[in-house]
């Protein structure tokens, strides 16, 4: 019995869950009443803990502890705590515990207390226009803080209001929004407003809604289309570059989309490709340009056709249509235009030395404007020589000076001049024209020796060559090659001369003619005669030669001089040099070229301007020195008589003291004037204070104490020049004596008039001393 005792009481005290409904208003309300078996009712006292009753929230639940009965006492949200857990205590009334612990659940049972909440107010979607039906373009979404278990939380969408159209549906159970019908089109509605709406109770209970915008992007699904049929336009003849006008067109498409952004093309009416149009991106309009310049006297007028598209190409759902075609009529304004010169620059050619007054050309323009009456007057812009002369009616170009091949104003034998073109209207205009004329070379002048005189030896093969060179002012074709012969008058001097070709076709080597001139400069091209060699082909005796020689250039015609060249023929070593040095150092500058005479006066130019610049800076020098010295000399005289830094003229310095007054002071008295000192300045400042001597000699201590006190005492000796104390060697001394510190005791025999040379600064010590 005892055994089942126990369990009754064990199945006594196991309390299944409580269920109360969430928001119940009578309060307090009986849950459940509890007791246990082990004593006579009034013998047990009863209580509970746990979340609220001693814990947060407190003073939910209650218990009455005599009789076990469980009270709520405030109503429960199921949202914020849908069960409790609590445990109940049974003690007797001593406070035994009678039984162990057992727990209490109590579970909230849900209302339908709360609305469904969409997740957002405004849900936003979009969808191309043309889409086919059953296409998806967004999903609406809500929440519910019921029991999910429960219809309480079982939402339903809808859609309450989307237009008369009913475009879009709503799937009821994922709140998915798709295309209901076909037809969007977004030129004609682009946006879309529906409301729609969450229910819970599966679409019976409480409701909440929201927005949804649907937009429809665009599709290239409209082509443009022009404004109007014709569009009538001017330009300026001669202008390039500049727009002419615009034609508009009409795009139903989306602005600023690719769908809507236009081309155009010029079709016909411009075959030689004069006009050009491009699309405007802000408005999408053509804007018609002119890229050549056009010509009023040639077409005045152009028709051209314009066809337009979109740059992307249409859908393949829009409705077919033909091009936009249309007509854009250009007239060309006729402006005044500046005269043309058809050929510029204008080339001629004219000889030198062609006489004032000849015509030599007429160089003219022509006026474009020929539905213009206009008249056309020339002038010569640059002449730079002034050789020239302009009919300025009639363009013709004469010479009005000679005309000089070698000019500073040629180049390359062309000389350039500018003419001016100018018509009478208002305003008027002008064209220039180039006029290059060729200078051409006559053959004027005849060739001439280099130099005219040349040393050789007076022995055939040892030294007996001359090289001769040969100059032509004239320019080729009527300079080299050059042709040197004797004399044909003078027979005889073929018996003794010889002259052959140095230079050209089949030329010697450097070292067969070089002989006779070693400091030649190198010669012209090998491949025009410019130098001959003259040769000695019989001993000859010493002394002048005078040769006639016959010189003739290679113009058509050619022209030819005679010339003498003077020869000293000297005595020649075995070397092949002149032995006479005599002769050759009075002849030998005939022989050098005019380079070699300029290098040799540079070189002595140079040498000059160097030792004038070394003089210069010398004697700069020598003016910073006496600068510095006079400047010193204004703040302290001393400096500028005694700083020399020079140890002496040695025995020959016999204008200072004189040893012989420290030999023989007894010669010299007291009470005499002291010794004048010649370098002394004009004025010196008086000692600080009186110098202490030192020990020294007898014999010369009055003499040392005179000259100290004079020193003292005497403004005009600096006080550091006359405080050196001089050692007496003895009177058996027999050298000559080192300095003369004083020679002579008056400054009557020295002469400072040479001061005066020096400069104004030294003229002061000049007149102080002299």
């Amino acid at each position: 019995r005892q055994h089942e005792g126990l369990r009754r009481v064990k199945r006594a005290w196991v309390i299944p869950p409580i269920s109360v409904s969430e928001n119940h208003k009578r309060i307090p309300h009986l849950l459940v009443q509890i007791k246990s078996d082990k004593q006579q009712p009034g013998g047990v006292i009863y209580s509970i803990k746990g979340p609220g009753v001693d814990e947060e929230p407190l003073g939910i639940f209650s218990i009455d502890k005599f009789s076990g009965k469980v009270f709520l006492n405030a109503m429960l949200d199921r949202e914020e705590n849908d069960r409790y857990r609590l445990r109940a205590f049974a003690l007797d009334l001593g406070g035994v515990t009678l039984e162990d612990p057992t727990d209490l659940e109590i579970i909230v049972v849900d209302q339908n207390d709360n609305r469904p909440l969409f997740r957002q107010d405004v849900f936003t979607g979009h969808v191309v226009e043309g889409a086919e039906p059953g296409t998806c373009v967004m999903t609406v979404d809500a929440t519910d803080a019921d029991d999910p278990d429960t219809d309480n939380a079982a939402l339903r969408y809808s859609i309450l209001e989307q237009g008369a159209a009913s475009m879009f549906s709503i799937r009821g159970g994922t709140g998915e929004i798709c295309t209901a019908r076909p037809g969007l089109d977004r030129e004609t509605m682009g946006v879309y407003n529906l409301t729609v709406q969450a229910a819970d109770m599966s679409g019976d209970g409480l409701t909440t809604t929201a927005m949804a915008v649907i937009y429809l992007d665009d599709i290239n699904d409209n082509p443009p289309e022009f404004t109007k049929e014709e569009f009538s336009m001017e330009v300026e003849e001669q202008a390039a570059g500049v727009d002419v006008g615009k034609v508009f067109v009409h795009d139903k498409d989306l602005a600023g989309s690719p769908s809507w952004l236009a081309k155009y093309t010029i079709l016909e009416g411009d075959p030689e490709g004069a006009f050009t149009i491009r699309t405007d991106p802000h408005t999408n309009d053509g804007v018609l340009s002119v890229v050549k310049p056009l010509d009023h006297e040639v077409r005045d007028r152009f028709e051209l056709t314009v066809s337009v598209q979109n740059e992307q190409p249409l859908e393949p759902m829009a409705p077919t249509s033909p091009r936009a075609l249309a007509t854009v009529h250009v007239r060309v304004r006729d402006v005044n235009e500046a005269p043309i010169f058809r050929e510029n620059p204008r080339r001629i050619s004219v000889l030198e030395g062609t006489p004032p007054g000849t015509p030599i050309t007429t160089y003219t323009a022509s006026d474009p404007d020929t539905h213009q009456i206009q008249t056309l007057t020339y002038a010569l812009l640059y002449d730079p020589a002034d050789w020239l002369q302009l009919d300025p009616h009639a363009g013709t170009v004469r010479t009005k000076r000679e005309l000089l091949h070698p000019s500073a104003f040629l180049q390359g034998g062309w000389y350039i001049a500018l003419v001016l073109a100018r018509d009478d209207a208002e305003p008027p205009l002008s064209a220039t024209g180039t006029l290059s004329i060729e200078i051409l070379e006559v053959n004027d002048h005849a060739p001439q020796l280099q130099t005219t005189r040349g040393v050789l030896c007076g022995r055939p093969g040892r030294g007996g060559t001359l090289l001769l060179g040969a100059t032509d002012d004239d320019r080729p074709p009527h300079g080299a090659p050059f042709h040197f012969q004797l004399s044909p008058q003078h027979p005889q001097l073929a018996r003794n001369w010889s002259i052959t070709r140095f230079n050209g076709e089949g030329q010697p080597g450097w070292g067969d003619a070089a002989q006779g001139d070693p400091a030649h400069p190198v010669l012209p091209t090998p491949h025009a005669v410019t130098h001959a060699v003259l040769a000695v082909l019989a001993e000859l005796p010493e002394g002048p030669y005078s040769l006639p020689l016959l010189l003739r250039d290679g113009g058509a015609p050619p022209q030819e001089q005679q010339q003498l060249l003077n020869v000293s023929v000297c005595h020649c070593g075995r070397d092949g040099t002149c032995q006479d040095g005599v002769l050759a150092a009075a002849t030998a500058g005939a022989g050098i070229t005019l380079g070699a005479l300029l290098i040799i006066l540079g070189s002595s130019i140079l040498l000059l301007v160097l030792v004038a610049m070394g003089a210069v800076r010398v004697r700069g020098r020598r003016r910073a020195l006496r600068k510095g010295l006079l400047e010193r000399s204004r703040d302290d005289m001393r400096d500028n008589i005694l700083n020399y830094d020079e140890q002496g003229g040695g025995e020959e310095d016999q204008d200072a003291y004189d040893i012989n007054q420290l030999r023989h002071p007894e010669l010299f008295s007291a009470r005499a004037k002291p010794p004048v000192r010649r370098d002394a300045p004009l004025s010196s400042g008086t000692p600080l204070a009186p110098r202490k001597l030192p020990n020294s000699p007898s014999d010369i201590e009055d003499f040392i104490n005179e000259g100290l006190e004079a020193a003292d005492s005497d403004p005009s000796v600096p006080p550091y020049d006359t405080a050196l104390i001089y050692d007496y060697e003895g009177s058996g001394s027999v050298a000559s004596p080192l300095s003369s510190i004083v020679s002579s005791l008056t400054d009557e025999d020295q002469d400072y008039d040479y001061l005066s040379e020096w400069g104004p600064r030294f003229r002061r010590l000049a007149d102080l001393y002299g």
